[in-house]
C-alpha cells in the first residue's frame, strides 16, 4: 500500500524549485492569488490538512488556532521570525511550531552592512540626484560630501548568529566593536572582533555612533529602543534595523531624527499596518532616512534554503521524530542573543 502522503496548505507563493518539490512530497495546496489570506480563507484552506505553511504575512493567533481543523498538527513557518504566532496558544492545543533559522543569516548580515554604509555615504541620495535631476553638473571637492565609517563605534544589540555575523563584516569596515546582549559571548567571538561587551544597554547607545539591531520581537524587546533610550543615544548617531519594526518607538524616532538629535536611520523593517508613516517617508525624502521593502533575506538562494528547511520539519515531523527546528513557548527561550 502506497504511504500517506502530508497533506499541506501553503499560503504564500514559494521558489518554482521548492513548490515543485513540496508538489512530489506532499499533497500540496498553494495560495496562487500570492496576497495573504483572511483567517476564513486559512481555516477553509485546512480541511483535511495536516500542516500549515504560514509567513509572516499571516497571522496565526489564538482565536485562529482556536478554529484549526482537528486534522492539523504541524504549523510551519516559513521564515525565522515567528512574532505574528501565538506559539503559547499552539502549545496549549498540542501543536508543534517550526521556523527556519540560520539559512537567514549571511544575507541579513549584508543587508545591515549595506544600510550601514547608504546613510553615511549617501547613495540613495546620490542615485536620486542623477535619475531624478537628469543633469549632473560633474565633480567637486565639495559635491556630496557625506561620512566615513572606519574608526566609529557600531553598537550591536543581541549578538547572536546574525549579529555576529556582522560583527564580523562591520570589523572588516574598522568599525569598532560594541555589543549588548542577554549573556556575553566567548573569548572566541570577542577576541577576533576585538568586541567589547556592555551589560547596559543605556550606557552603551549614549557611547556609540551607530546602533544596529540584531534581536527577535518578545515581550521584553518590544520598544526596545524607547523614548527614553532614542532620547540618551549619542547625538549625531543613526540607527539600523533589519529585525523586526516592533523593537524601535517608531514614532519616538522619526521625533529624535526631525529635531536633529539623531542624524538619521536605516530601516529595513518599518511600521506599515495604515500605510508607512507620512512623517517617516518625508525624512526619507529629506535623505535623513533610507528606507528599504524588508529585502534582508531577499535572495533566491536564502528563500531556497528556507523552502527546503520547512520541508525537513515537516517530513521529521511526519515521519515520527522531533523536527529539527521546533519553537518552543516564549517562556522557554531566551529574547536577546
Amino acid at each position: 500500500m502506497a504511504s500517506h502522503k502530508p497533506k499541506i496548505l501553503v499560503t504564500r507563493r514559494l521558489p518554482e524549485a521548492i513548490e515543485a518539490r513540496m508538489a512530489t512530497l506532499f499533497e500540496t495546496d498553494i495560495n496562487e492569488g500570492d496576497v495573504a489570506l483572511t483567517a476564513d480563507d486559512i481555516i477553509a484552506g485546512l480541511e483535511d490538512k495536516d500542516v500549515l505553511v504560514c509567513s509572516i504575512t499571516d497571522t496565526i493567533d489564538a482565536g485562529l488556532i482556536a478554529r484549526l481543523p482537528k486534522s492539523v498538527r504541524l504549523i510551519a513557518q516559513f521564515g525565522n521570525g515567528i512574532d505574528n504566532i501565538d506559539v503559547e496558544a499552539a502549545w496549549a492545543a498540542g501543536l508543534t511550531v517550526t521556523n527556519t533559522p540560520s539559512v537567514l543569516t549571511e544575507d541579513t548580515a549584508d543587508m545591515a552592512m549595506v544600510l550601514m554604509l547608504a546613510l553615511p555615504r549617501r547613495l540613495v541620495e546620490g542615485t536620486q540626484m542623477l535619475v531624478r535631476d537628469g543633469v549632473w553638473a560633474g565633480w567637486s571637492p565639495t559635491s556630496m560630501l557625506g561620512h566615513r565609517l572606519r574608526g566609529k563605534a557600531l553598537g550591536i544589540v543581541g549578538m547572536g548568529r546574525i549579529g555576529t555575523a556582522v560583527a564580523q563584516r562591520a570589523k572588516a569596515f574598522g568599525l569598532n566593536i560594541h555589543y549588548y546582549s542577554r549573556n556575553r559571548r566567548p573569548p572566541a567571538i570577542e577576541t577576533p572582533l576585538e568586541a567589547t561587551y556592555w551589560h547596559d544597554l543605556d550606557a552603551m547607545i549614549a557611547a556609540v555612533d551607530i546602533v544596529s539591531l540584531h534581536t527577535p520581537h518578545t515581550r521584553e524587546t518590544f520598544h526596545l529602543l524607547s523614548a527614553a533610550r532614542l532620547a540618551g543615544m549619542k547625538p549625531g548617531s543613526f540607527v539600523v534595523n533589519v529585525s523586526r519594526p516592533e523593537l524601535i518607538d517608531e514614532t519616538a524616532l522619526v521625533g529624535e531624527i526631525e529635531s536633529g538629535h539623531l542624524s538619521g536611520a536605516a530601516l529595513d523593517v518599518f511600521e506599515n499596518r495604515q500605510g508607512i508613516n507620512p512623517r517617516l517617508l518625508a525624512l526619507a525624502e529629506q535623505n535623513k532616512v533610507v528606507l528599504t521593502a524588508h529585502m534582508a533575506s531577499a535572495t533566491l538562494e536564502a528563500r531556497v534554503e528556507m523552502g527546503e528547511t520547512v520541508i525537513v520539519n515537516i517530513r521529521a515531523f511526519m515521519d515520527g521524530h522531533q523536527p529539527p527546528h521546533r519553537v518552543l513557548p516564549e517562556s522557554g527561550r531566551g529574547s536577546l542573543s
